[in-house]
């Protein structure tokens, strides 16, 4: 995994949100970086109890919503689709971006071999990206149900203003 002081790995995923649920977009980490930092979001699936409250608490803190100085992604290794109807579905104004293959999650650290039965899939995880594509702040779960605290995300990402 990746720790504070690390360099994050680049990257390019599509993705999408709620307010276009149908459209795939291609977000790239180098590129959203130009603009302001980085809350990099993994979580293991969509529709899953436990990503649904993680990433379920993160929108209903409005913290990053309302921050036009940073972006969040949320990545796992579902497809642009199913990401599409769960953002639809719990509202969701950051991007869901699609992992497919796992690269990016195992380029991170926190790809999982097998998790409930699925193969390559992200273990949860986030981190805070400055803008000079150092890692900031960096958390990974040991089980699925696990959340993180998110004061010490939002300090972390309020140090970086």
């Amino acid at each position: 995994m990746l720790d504070a002081g690390d360099q994050a790995p680049d990257f390019s995923l599509p993705g999408t949100t709620a307010a276009h649920p149908d459209e795939v977009e291609e977000y790239t980490l180098s590129a959203t970086l130009t603009q302001h930092p980085v809350l990099v979001n993994f979580y293991v699936f969509d529709f899953h109890p436990a990503c649904r409250e993680n990433l379920c608490e993160l929108h209903d803190l409005s913290w990053f919503d309302l921050d036009a100085d940073i972006s969040v992604y949320g990545i796992s290794t579902d497809s642009t689709y199913s990401h599409g109807e769960f953002a639809r579905q719990e509202g969701f104004e950051y991007a869901l971006l699609s992992d497919n293959d796992g690269s990016v999650a195992e380029s991170y650290g926190v790809l999982a071999d097998e998790q409930g039965g699925h193969r390559r899939t992200a273990r949860r995880a986030v981190f805070v990206v400055d803008q000079d594509r150092t890692v900031q702040y960096a958390w990974v779960a040991e089980s699925p149900a696990e959340q993180p605290e998110w004061e010490a995300i939002k300090r972390a990402v309020d140090a970086l203003k």
